[in-house]
């Protein structure tokens, strides 16, 4: 019988590609996701049950059916603007809902978690590139939240054993080659999608927030990594924690940077179309440079990421995204 995974999440951008890459890896993907912002249709390699992660006695009926032997924690709200006007809620579900899920699983004697953390909690880079020895001084109650989850998982690895890793991604980005689930957020506050947007004529054009950044085209710099190799680090620390159950954080990355220029400029050649532009004015908090150091979660796991150049990131996005829009 295939090991049981409880996804939190699982209906949503990264934890449905988590599915995928579990179920490939031979395990039962059981996703656990209040269709807030995930979508029921992108649920395809295990069973769904709907739920929220900040409802205890749900949670626990669905320990009890599945008996799940780790859980990989996607659930959250993800909107960095968003939790600056309403903070409450951020901090409602992405930590008491984290708090609920975790005192679960000391209920039903479930000792590992692969968390989805992010770059976010390290706030405005003091050295670049960024390992995971950096400072973490969120600057936004998004990042307060996710490291009060490290924070906390640290804490229960102490009291109570539960092993875990906190994966800090930098930009996820681009879909599944073989198109099967992909990126769908509303809104949609991600550079690629509102990019190919643009490409559809679906936006009019596309908005550069400030182009008198210190870099070489004046637009910021991010470090994109493809979803598919976020998928894969999930399974790989999850295949840590059962046979070392030593308990990290590590960065998700590239190690390498693209301007907002550089990406419009790929999506251009890739997708054939001429994408309009717009200079806006800088938003509050931009850093110039987010480039991630990926060498720890490469020399302590083993990972690897496979899809590392822009144009295949976004041929992978642009081939979804053409076929989601054509439903």
């Amino acid at each position: 019988m295939s090991k049981r995974i409880l996804v939190t999440g699982g209906a949503g951008y990264i934890g449905s590609h988590a599915c995928k890459a579990l179920r490939r890896a031979g395990y039962l993907p059981i996703a656990f996701d209040n269709l807030v912002y995930g979508h029921r249709d992108l649920v395809k390699w295990g069973p769904f049950e709907e739920g929220d992660i900040t409802d205890s006695k749900r949670l626990d009926s669905v320990m009890e059916k599945y008996q799940p032997e780790a859980v990989l924690h996607f659930a959250g709200f993800a909107y960095v603007d968003e939790s600056v006007l309403v903070p409450d809620k951020y901090y409602r579900n992405n930590v008491v809902g984290s708090l609920t899920l975790l005192d679960s699983m000391i209920k039903h004697r479930i000792f590992r978690i692969v968390f989805s953390s992010t770059c976010s909690t390290y706030g405005d880079p003091l050295s670049i590139p960024i390992s995971e020895d950096h400072i973490q001084n969120p600057v936004n109650p998004y990042g307060q939240t996710k490291l009060t989850v490290e924070k906390m998982l640290r804490d229960f690895d102490t009291a109570y054993g539960i092993k875990n890793i906190s994966l800090r991604y930098f930009n996820a980005a681009g879909a599944d080659p073989e198109c099967e689930t992909g990126e769908d957020h509303a809104p949609e506050t991600h550079l690629i999608p509102l990019v190919l947007d643009a490409a559809l004529g679906i936006r009019p054009q596309i908005t550069i927030y400030g182009s008198d950044y210190a870099t070489p085209d004046g637009t910021c710099i991010r470090d994109y990594i493809h979803v598919t190799d976020l998928a894969s680090a999930h399974v790989i620390a999850l295949k840590k924690l059962e046979t070392d159950s030593v308990s990290g954080a590590y960065n998700l990355g590239n190690g390498i940077g693209y301007s907002v220029k550089d990406v419009i400029d790929a999506a251009g050649q890739i997708t054939g179309k001429r994408i309009p532009i717009k200079i806006g004015p800088r938003r509050p908090g931009d850093p110039d440079r987010l480039i991630s150091e990926p060498r720890k979660a490469m020399n302590e796991l083993g990972w690897k990421p496979q899809h590392g150049d822009i144009k295949v990131i976004l041929d992978h996005a642009w081939k979804w995204h053409v076929s989601r829009t054509r439903k």
